[in-house]
């Protein structure tokens, strides 16, 4: 399998069939929804809504479809619904857009943001 530079972000990001997964490591009921920078191999998402019964799940989908200028159903969480590390699947956006709209720098130092 070959690699071309820049196309995975270290994992952050990566290309999928239907368009782009992004991993995201959540901080629930944190006192505002953001992202604030990437962290190893996933980007740090804070979402100010509890983890109860799906609410921090549909609040991460609702403010990255926000960011990226899609519709939440557009958007799907394929892995880790009950945990703190999730894969989301951004349909019909390639990673460069991906990366771009949430302005991941793959060069910044992990933690330095």
């Amino acid at each position: 399998m070959s690699h071309t530079p820049g196309t995975e972000d270290n994992g952050v990001v990566r290309a999928h069939p239907e368009g782009t997964l992004v991993r995201l490591r959540v901080v629930a009921g944190a006192r505002r929804t953001e992202v604030t920078g990437v962290a190893g191999q996933a980007l740090r998402f804070r979402v100010a809504a509890p983890p109860a019964q799906g609410r921090a799940n549909a609040a991460i989908l609702a403010h990255l479809a926000g960011l990226l200028g899609l519709r939440a159903r557009d958007l799907e969480i394929t892995a880790g619904r009950r945990g703190r590390v999730k894969l989301v699947l951004v349909r019909g956006l390639p990673p460069e857009r991906v990366r771009s709209r949430l302005e991941i720098d793959v060069t910044q130092e992990p933690g330095s943001r």
